[in-house]
């Protein structure tokens, strides 16, 4: 659960410091990049606390990675690249622990 509790924190702490003008929109659209956890329902079983996201799931590929971490780069798209980023290190923070 403390897997679950991060990927709330975290972007509720960048939006505070980063986004401070816009928080709620910034918070909405962070929030809003957790959909790529949909990817977990393909899997069988769908959860598994032994398995790693990062390179099982079709949208927790390295290659998919480094498109989001461009994703940060561009203006309009700034929010979702550092939405799927954060996510992403959750992700691979957990892989570990």
């Amino acid at each position: 659960m403390p897997h679950l509790f991060f990927h709330l924190l975290v972007p509720v702490l960048v939006t505070g410091i980063f986004y401070r003008k816009n928080w709620q929109a910034a918070l909405f659209i962070l929030m809003a990049t957790m959909v790529v956890d949909v990817d977990h329902l393909l899997a069988n079983p769908i959860y598994d606390a032994s398995r790693c996201s990062i390179g099982f799931h079709p949208l927790h590929q390295i290659w998919l990675i480094a498109i989001y971490f461009a994703l940060c780069f561009f203006p309009k798209t700034n929010l979702v690249g550092v939405g799927l980023v954060i996510h992403m290190a959750l992700d691979q923070i957990d892989c570990y622990i």
